[in-house]
């Protein structure tokens, strides 16, 4: 199978459209079980009778793990934004919206998303001992309803074509605190802006009633979990001071 040029890049995989279908090609270096996981959890959404795309195989492309799914065509609403910046309350309020919906989902069949940050908080080479065994004492203490949460939840990740928001890239998603999935999101907008970060946290604490000290508590746990994904455009330093400001030693 001749792919041709990637569409898109990520930390773990290349994105191709091919015959009108997208293909995912994961890096070498990955578990064999991450295209089945991943797919797992877009097929689980999809079940949820949420606007995600089908997925209709996994399989390998040149020895490498694979999974094709149905193709979405539209624009990110990321991409619609960067090209009509006066209407952000517009487009913000959408995705806050749908993201209300993910979290309606009471889910239990998705791995805890108590496991996955404990995993993530003790791979984070940036972390010293300390902090790490602080950060996981107060995930423990922390009482929530699982619901469903996407894990990298922006208007990146969100397609729109006519009408309709198709909501993709599932593979950070889990069962756990929706208060958690909003930090999260909030967490990536102030990497690049603090006013669109403030405007995303004011419409959905509206829109839910959640109170904003309720969001910060999950702070420093995002915030030292995000650590461990060695993402290149974030800055260490800001993850760790919000660390060190919410969970001081």
């Amino acid at each position: 199978m001749i792919l041709g040029t990637p569409i898109a890049k990520g930390n773990t995989a290349k994105v191709y459209l091919y015959k009108n279908r997208i293909v995912k090609v994961f890096n070498d270096y990955l578990p064999e079980s991450e295209s089945s996981n991943e797919a797992y959890k877009q097929k689980y959404a999809y079940s949820c009778g949420l606007s995600v795309p089908k997925i209709l195989d996994v399989t390998k492309i040149d020895g490498k793990q694979a999974i094709i799914m149905e193709y979405i065509k539209g624009r990110t609403i990321g991409d619609i934004l960067s090209e009509n910046k006066e209407q952000v309350d517009y487009y913000m309020n959408i995705s806050v919206d749908i993201q209300q919906k993910i979290h309606q989902v009471v889910a239990d069949s998705l791995e805890p998303m108590t496991e996955k940050l404990k995993r993530q908080i003790e791979s984070a080479n940036n972390l010293d001992n300390r902090h790490k065994s602080a950060l996981i004492q107060k995930l423990d203490t922390m009482k929530f309803e699982n619901r469903l949460c996407h894990g990298d939840y922006h208007l990146f990740n969100l397609i729109m074509s006519d009408n309709n928001v198709t909501i993709i890239d599932w593979v950070d998603s889990s069962s756990g605190d929706i208060r958690a999935d909003v930090y999260r999101t909030y967490l990536l907008y102030l990497e690049f802006s603090k006013e669109l970060a403030d405007m995303y946290l004011r419409l959905y604490c509206e829109k839910s009633g959640l109170l904003k000290d309720e969001v910060f508590q999950w702070a420093p746990i995002i915030a030292g979990a995000r650590l461990s994904e060695r993402v290149l455009s974030e800055n260490s330093e800001r993850l760790i001071d919000i660390v060190n400001h919410y969970c001081p030693l």
